[in-house]
């Protein structure tokens, strides 16, 4: 990739549908599962708009919107489903995930480190093969990753499972056009390979290890350092910061959950499999540097299970995720208590202490240098 000074060109899995509803050129066409692939092919000027493409999949922001697309859609059958497939140039692409992951509002040299790190993040993993997602799993312990071993018909999905991508539905700003052009081709490097430049919304005081949150891999590029930035209540920044759904989330620096034992107890169940009976306690056994518990032990009246890694904790205790495996936990008779902090795995950059530095006059490569302290900024094309 490094030799490579071609803008690439990606195929993005948009999502997957029932019957999927199309329009272009002020035609609107409805298509069902096709016996072979469909292409629909960007006509200049006139974006493809897909209707009711679904966001925040299995997150408390979930929601459907219809969305604009530039580049090409290819429909497939994909187990009697329509698979909906946007080829685009790399650039295109960083363009909307920008728009997409925030607000364009955002302070221009956020938006610069940004493009960065998302641009290093997609060819990091264009250059990985499939992963197993699951470590371990036993009738006493599950260990959890969730990464990219789903993706294996495009090169990266549309939603939160990777990098948000929204078409140009957000990707109208011109701060974004400015970051996009000012660091065109640019990503974070280490050793002469990519960095899979890895972010989060909001760490919660100290970024957290890759190796905390998915397979047992160490990159010296993504320590875990101090993030003094983010435990902000400043509106005006953020609602520059996070888009309308985003917006929506409240007191994600520090935040507090009662969960009801029977709840827990039933979720286990639904989304495990194990039988725990009544819940009894909650043990945090291994925790990461920024505090996120890695290794959870839950004792019921039938049996005792550990939970890991650190999007399993957080899927195990809600319907949804917790806001971040980072908690103390007490119980109070029927309900645990969980006293918490930070937004998202906390790996990498932090979205929200990053738009404070850029507030306060760091430069974006100040604000990648402190993040990913070890790595470097390579023109890759």
């Amino acid at each position: 990739m490094t030799g490579d000074r071609i803008e690439p060109v990606i195929n993005v899995g948009i999502g997957t549908f029932g019957k999927v509803t199309y329009s272009q050129c002020g035609q609107a066409h409805t298509v069902s599962a096709p016996d072979c692939p469909i292409y629909i092919k960007e006509v200049k000027g006139q974006p493809i708009e897909i209707c009711d493409v679904e966001i925040g999949i299995s997150f408390h922001w979930n929601k459907r919107e219809a969305q604009k697309f530039q580049g090409d859609i290819r429909l497939e059958n994909h187990g009697g489903k329509v698979l909906a497939i946007n080829t685009i140039r790399l650039e295109d692409y960083i363009t909307s995930v920008i728009s997409s992951e925030m607000n364009g509002d955002n302070p221009l040299e956020l938006l610069k480190a940004h493009a960065v790190i998302s641009r290093s993040w997609l060819m990091a993993q264009i250059s990985y093969a499939p992963l197993d997602g699951e470590k371990l799993a036993s009738d006493t312990e599950i260990s959890t990753w969730y990464d990219r071993d789903a993706h294996q018909l495009f090169h990266v999905c549309a939603d939160d499972h990777c990098q948000r991508y929204q078409g140009i539905t957000r990707a109208h700003n011109p701060n974004v056009k400015k970051a996009i052009d000012a660091t065109r081709g640019m990503m974070l490097t280490y050793e002469g390979d990519v960095c899979d430049a890895r972010f989060s919304k909001c760490c919660g005081g100290r970024s957290e290890l890759f190796e905390s949150c998915w397979q047992p891999v160490h990159f010296p590029y993504l320590e875990s350092v101090e993030c003094p930035y983010c435990n902000t209540h400043d509106q005006e920044l953020l609602s520059k910061v996070l888009n309308s759904y985003d917006l929506a989330t409240k007191n994600f620096h520090n935040w507090t959950e009662h969960l009801d034992a029977g709840f827990v107890s039933r979720n286990i169940l639904e989304k495990t499999g194990h039988d725990l009976g009544d819940i009894i306690s909650m043990e945090p056994l291994d925790r990461g540097p920024s505090g996120r518990i890695t290794r959870l032990k839950i004792s019921g009246s039938k049996k005792t299970m550990i939970f890991g890694k650190e999007l399993e904790v957080r899927r195990i205790l809600s319907r949804t995720h917790l806001y971040s495996s980072a908690f103390e936990v007490e119980r109070q008779g029927d309900i645990f208590e969980l006293r918490g902090w930070g937004w998202g795995h906390g790996v990498g950059l932090c979205q929200i202490g990053a738009a404070v530095m850029a507030s306060q006059g760091k430069s974006y490569t100040e604000i990648l240098s402190h993040y990913y302290p070890k790595a470097r900024i390579s023109q890759m094309y």
